[in-house]
Parts: C-alpha cells; sequence; structure tokens
C-alpha cells in the first residue's frame, strides 16, 4: 500500500463517480489554479507564498492546480532538470503544510513553447517554421503561428517528441509518489484538434495519448488520481473513449460565457447546459467531473452573477473546481502581481460554504457566501465519520451550528474547517449560520 510523505492528507481514489478519502468520505476540491512555476516570456507570472497559501486555507479551500511546464522539466532532451522539479516540490512542501491538495497540472497554452513565448514545450521539441502571429490583438492568435500551428500538430501526430513527455512525467511521479499530498495529475492542459478535425483528434490522437500517459505513470505511481481534459475549442462538446484505468477524474474546463461565447448576459441557462454537457462526458470516460478551470474578468459587469451562477451548477452536480487563478491581477485573481488580497468582496462568492469530506448518507444543499449558509441532510443510515465543512474565515462570521442529530462541533478560523460528529443511527437536518 502506498505510504504517507511529508504529509499527514488522506490519500485520495475514485469509486463510484466520486472522489473520496481513505475513510470512504467523498471529497470536493474546490480552490484556485496558479501559474507561478510556469514559463510565460511575454508575461511572466506572480510568485506563490506563504502567504498566499495561508489566505487560500483560511477562506475555506481544499486544493490548488500548480501549473508545471515541461520546457523546464527537460530543457535538454533526455536530461530533467532536478532543479526545477525540487522547486515544485518546495511549493508542493508548502501548500500541503496549510492543509491544500495539490494538483500537478502539465501546462500548455496557445502558442506551444516559451520559444515562441509561451508555456509548454522545450525549444527542442518545436520545428523550424518562423514564429508569426498573424493576429496579436486575439487571446487565441498564437495557435496561429506557422511555428506553434506545426510544432503542436507534429506533436500528436508522431510518437516522437511523446516518447520524452511521458517520461517527464515519469520523473515527476517518481519524486512524488509517496506523496498523499498530491491529489493527482493534470496530464495536459487545454489540447486543442486544429488543423486536425475534431473528431478524429479526439478519437485517435487525444484519448490515445491519456492512455498512454496513464500507462507510463502508472508504471511507477498507481497511488495518484489522473485528470484527463477534453478539448478545447470554442464550446465544441469533446467525443470520448472509454479508458479502462483506476482513479482517472475528467477534469476539463468550463469558460463558456467567459472566454468563449456565447458571452454572459445573466441568464444561467446556457452555462447550466455546458455543465450537464460536461457531466454526460465524463460520466461516458467513466469518471468523475472536476472542473479544472474557470474564470472571468472581475473588472467586467456583472461577473459575480457569472460566478453565482457556475457555483450553483457545481453545487447542484456536486463537483469540485478550480477558479483561473489566485494571484494575477485584480481584474483575474484574488491577490494583485504586489501580494495584495484586491477581491476579498469577490472572494466572498467563491468561498461559498461546502462539505469538504462528506460520509455515506449526508448531503449539503447549496452553499451560500455572501450570508453565510448552509444546510445538509443526514439520513439515519449515515456512516459514523466526520463531516469536515470549508467555512471562509476571511470572509464570513464562525458558524453556528443546529441540528437534533449534530453530537458535537469544532470551529478552527486558522485552517478554515468545521468539524461536525452526528449521533449514530439518527438523521436531521444541520442548519449552519454565519453566526
Amino acid at each position: 500500500p502506498p505510504r504517507y510523505g511529508e504529509t499527514s492528507m488522506s490519500w485520495l481514489r475514485t469509486s463510484n463517480g466520486e472522489i473520496v478519502d481513505g475513510s470512504a468520505r467523498k471529497v470536493l476540491l474546490r480552490g484556485f489554479d496558479d501559474d507561478a512555476l510556469v514559463t510565460f516570456p511575454k508575461n511572466p507570472p506572480a510568485p506563490l507564498d506563504e502567504v498566499d497559501a495561508t489566505l487560500m486555507q483560511q477562506a475555506g479551500f481544499d486544493v490548488v492546480r500548480l501549473g508545471i511546464d515541461w520546457a523546464q522539466l527537460e530543457p535538454e532532451r533526455g536530461r530533467v532538470n532536478q532543479a526545477y522539479l525540487e522547486r515544485v516540490a518546495a511549493a508542493v512542501s508548502m501548500l500541503n503544510r496549510h492543509g491544500l491538495y495539490v494538483i500537478l497540472d502539465m501546462h500548455f497554452r496557445l502558442g506551444w513553447s516559451p520559444r515562441f513565448g509561451y508555456s509548454g514545450a522545450p525549444a527542442w521539441a518545436t520545428t523550424l517554421v518562423p514564429n508569426w502571429n498573424p493576429l496579436p490583438q486575439y487571446s487565441w492568435s498564437p495557435a496561429l503561428s506557422p511555428a506553434a500551428f506545426t510544432s503542436d500538430t507534429y506533436f500528436w501526430l508522431s510518437s516522437d517528441w511523446k516518447k520524452d513527455f511521458y517520461m517527464s512525467w515519469q520523473a515527476v511521479a517518481t519524486r512524488f509518489k509517496e506523496n498523499a499530498g498530491i491529489a493527482g495529475y493534470d496530464i495536459f492542459n487545454e489540447a486543442h484538434p486544429l488543423p486536425i478535425p475534431p473528431r478524429i483528434f479526439d478519437k485517435y490522437y487525444l484519448w490515445p495519448m491519456f492512455k498512454d500517459a496513464i500507462e507510463a505513470i502508472g508504471s511507477v505511481d498507481s497511488n495518484h488520481l489522473f485528470f484527463v481534459e477534453g478539448i478545447l475549442l470554442l464550446s465544441m462538446n469533446t467525443v470520448v473513449v472509454h479508458l479502462k484505468a483506476p482513479n482517472i477524474v475528467y477534469g476539463t474546463h468550463v469558460y463558456e460565457g467567459s472566454l468563449v461565447p456565447p458571452f454572459w448576459t445573466g441568464d444561467p441557462t446556457f452555462l447550466r447546459q455546458r455543465f450537464q454537457q460536461r457531466a454526460k462526458e465524463a460520466a461516458e470516460v467513466p469518471a468523475p467531473l472536476w472542473v479544472g478551470e474557470i474564470g472571468y474578468d472581475l473588472g467586467a459587469p456583472k461577473a459575480t452573477s457569472y460566478i453565482d451562477a457556475a457555483l450553483d451548477d457545481a453545487d447542484d452536480l456536486g463537483i469540485g473546481w478550480a477558479w483561473w487563478q489566485w494571484r494575477e491581477s485584480r481584474w483575474w485573481g484574488m491577490v494583485d502581481r504586489g501580494g495584495q488580497l484586491v477581491n476579498q468582496s469577490v472572494l466572498r462568492h467563491l468561498a461559498r460554504p461546502y462539505l469538504i469530506a462528506a460520509p455515506v448518507g449526508v448531503q449539503p444543499s447549496r452553499g451560500d457566501g455572501l450570508r453565510g449558509a448552509l444546510t445538509i441532510r443526514v439520513d439515519a443510515g449515515h456512516a459514523d465519520q466526520p463531516i469536515e465543512v470549508g467555512w471562509s474565515a476571511l470572509t464570513l462570521a464562525a458558524p453556528a451550528v443546529t441540528g437534533t442529530c449534530l453530537s458535537s462541533s469544532h470551529w478552527d478560523a486558522t485552517t478554515g474547517r468545521l468539524t461536525l460528529q452526528v449521533d449514530s443511527g439518527k438523521g436531521c437536518q444541520l442548519t449552519l449560520r454565519a453566526g
């Protein structure tokens, strides 16, 4: 069996379409993306430090999807950069100390490689085609650069560079295979199919790559979750190919209404449909659904209504998510580059109470981060295990809990956690309110 590493966190696995801990409690991973360790030559990322980890913990979150990149892992073909791997390990250790699981995300952006100004592949994994961006004013236009376009396509059409890509992942997995604070590995961020037709790309290139990557990583580390993603091409659906492997999570992204049209008007209908479509795709894998990225320009009108609608959908589906992102700017972060918490009012919407760990027979309502409210239905046949609630000490007053089956409650403002114990064999409704 896997051994615990430097943390006392529970190992995670999948069971019956859910992420569960060592006690078989359903776990919701909710938190933020962060790109501090990723190479963006044209826009270097903000750092990530102990204050960031402390704030995320106090706000009740339990996960960070931490971007890493192949370019820094294997800058020279066949040689793993151990110094970079130790930088990753230091960030993981810091986050784990604050009760935050880490999902390591091999982060590619449109543009393919730092050689062309964006995160992703090392310089040796690029073609010699000229790098020319025909439409620099558009966020998606780097993918149209002939250099990025041909390099990306060669990766998918040939096994040549994939062998190194899997080797780099194996080096990561070898370093973290005994660390329970790693929730899992997000294998490839936001694959886009073009110029390969999308349905052909999904069926014959994307899913076979995931299968081969999981086999390669699993040969050195079978202790962790494997996060796979759908394609990112406007609002196109992903054609799913059934994967026969343990501990797979469908960690796809939702940007409809935000970066992907139709843009948000306040009507939640289309956004709800996209969440339901992602849930359908997850069931086809089959795997639990987890939204690895969702975000919105926080300076735009109706930003908080978008957040509320998206998180309502996540609550209704009983899934976790990571918001893009924690530290960047006033428009795309809770904390700016200099380390100032600049969006506490927005954080109130994101930091809604939720069940971090729910025993069998325990079901929550939607959380309310503005008023501070959550109701929990406890069935009489519930499993006799603690209920862990994420409750933000940064944005809410301490919780008051009532319910006829409540045995005990313990609130820890330092960790943003409320631990509830209920009477064995009894059912009731627990009501949580900000006191």
